[in-house]
């Protein structure tokens, strides 16, 4: 069984699969919202502080839990100490809770995608045609159904010829996508309602510069939360994602440079989106035109991307490819961390173990698509948010158990094996961990805290 579950060739390909995990839908539509809302320039101050403390701290230690146990989330944890095997229990829930509604998502991609490549730009931006798409019953669910098996295909392969290949391949190719459509996106212009030329130039100012008007110490309070809670969805941990490659990289490579390398490329692709999105926002909409969630890619960009004329549909169908990239090589991962888990601990073959979770992604998909026609339904969550059935399974995953998943990690390593026992592992060649200080402060004591007011404020209580 050691040998099916293999191991990364080498620390590109452990960097390149781990960074796809992590650079995801959220990288593309959420942080350039939040750094548009909360100052610009001040938001990604904050983030990158918080990436080299808080992210560093978190990514260090599921990486290491998984290849000092050599097991996937659902079977680490307890390996780890007996008595916490019910936080792999989790981190095992959180990915397959999350895979069927993200595959959804996905599936929405494709749909636009194949709109813009096909001539249909024009269509996919007017009014209606987001909505008309989801509230459909059998068009969103073939979507579906495409983007599982996509992800499929790489899990089957196994993690050298499947997971490895393929990050290599769609990594470098999203990452150049990204550059180009940010470098495309400042060169834009357009003549506002007052006959004032607009360019992307003055939309990257908004972006970069700090904006620090009427920020007091609660509003400052407000722009470290979003940062945290951007940092701490975008990174994949808390999901298992991180134990289970972890698992799969060799005891050989240097662990905390290949931590390094994540962290450096998921903010590179954060950052670049901001890049690419908000110029363009700011030259047709202004920052009111800024928005969180499907609302921006899925309604507002291409709005621009048919202001722009011609040029905009080779813009848009790149930028739906690259956006497709970011979901597959993430899709890949979270269906990557439940079926490691099967394997693991019901000792069932690559294949079995792919087929079940693969099936079951599908089912539970379609319960997701059908919530947004035949089991349409509204319901107010705790933190004051309407609700469907996606966003539902979002709640519970994203912002109720990974924090507690966390807070618990934190408690184990922290108090329990002691952080000695994750530094040790990242340092069993040598090499030595710069921030071990820092390390033990943050699992200690800073994270659980900052973790557990993101999970009161999503309880509404904070």
């Amino acid at each position: 069984m050691e040998k099916e579950r293999g191991t990364f060739r080498g620390s590109i390909g452990f960097v390149l699969a781990a960074a796809g995990s992590a650079v995801g839908l959220g990288n593309i539509w959420r942080f350039p919202y939040l750094a548009a809302r909360d100052g610009g320039g001040l938001f990604l101050v904050v983030y990158l502080v918080l990436a080299v403390t808080f992210g560093f701290s978190l990514l260090l230690t599921e990486v290491s839990i998984g290849r000092k146990t050599k097991q996937s989330p659902l079977t680490a944890y307890g390996k780890l100490s007996k008595g916490w095997g019910w936080i792999g229990v989790l981190a095992c829930v959180v990915p397959f809770i999350i895979l069927p509604y993200y595959c959804v998502i996905g599936g929405w991609v494709m749909k636009y995608l194949v709109a813009f490549a096909t001539g249909g730009a024009l269509a996919a931006a007017e009014d209606g045609f987001f909505t008309g798409f989801i509230t459909a019953q059998f068009e969103p669910i073939i979507y579906l159904v495409l983007f599982v098996l996509i992800c499929a295909v790489a899990v089957f392969r196994g993690v050298n010829k499947g997971i490895e290949a393929i990050s290599k391949i769609l990594m470098p190719l999203l990452f150049i996508m990204v550059i180009g459509i940010a470098v495309f996106s400042l060169t834009i212009r357009h003549e506002g309602p007052n006959g004032k030329m607009i360019t992307g130039l003055d939309g990257l100012k908004v972006y970069l510069i700090p904006n620090l008007e009427g920020i007091g110490l609660k509003q400052f309070f407000t722009v470290v939360m979003d940062a945290l809670g951007q940092l701490f969805y975008s990174l994949s941990v808390a999901m298992g994602i991180m134990v289970a490659y972890g698992s799969y990289l060799h005891d050989k490579e240097d662990l905390g440079k290949a931590v390094n390398r994540i962290e450096i490329f998921d903010t590179l692709v954060a950052f670049f989106a901001g890049i690419m999105i908000i110029p363009a926002v700011y030259v047709f909409m202004g920052t009111e035109g800024m928005s969180a969630g499907p609302s921006l890619m899925f309604i507002s960009l291409p709005k621009i991307f048919a202001a722009m004329g011609t040029a905009g549909t080779v813009v848009g169908t790149v930028f739906f490819a690259m956006v497709l990239f970011a979901a597959v090589t993430s899709g890949i991962s979270l269906l990557e961390a439940v079926v490691s888990s099967f394997m693991d601990r019901f000792k069932l073959s690559r294949n079995s173990a792919a087929w079940i979770e693969t099936v079951l992604a599908i089912v539970i998909g379609i319960v997701v698509c059908l919530g947004y026609n035949i089991w349409y339904f509204e319901y107010t969550l705790p933190n004051g948010s309407v609700a469907q059935i996606l966003d539902i399974m979002d709640y519970i995953s994203n912002l109720i158990f990974m924090p507690v998943i966390t807070i618990a990690t934190c408690i184990l390593v922290g108090w329990v094996i002691k952080p000695e026992t994750i530094i040790s592992e990242a340092e069993k060649n040598g090499e030595v961990i710069g921030r071990r200080g820092l390390y033990e402060v943050m699992v200690k004591f800073v994270s659980p805290a900052f973790v557990l007011i993101l999970l009161l404020i999503a309880l509404g209580i904070f």
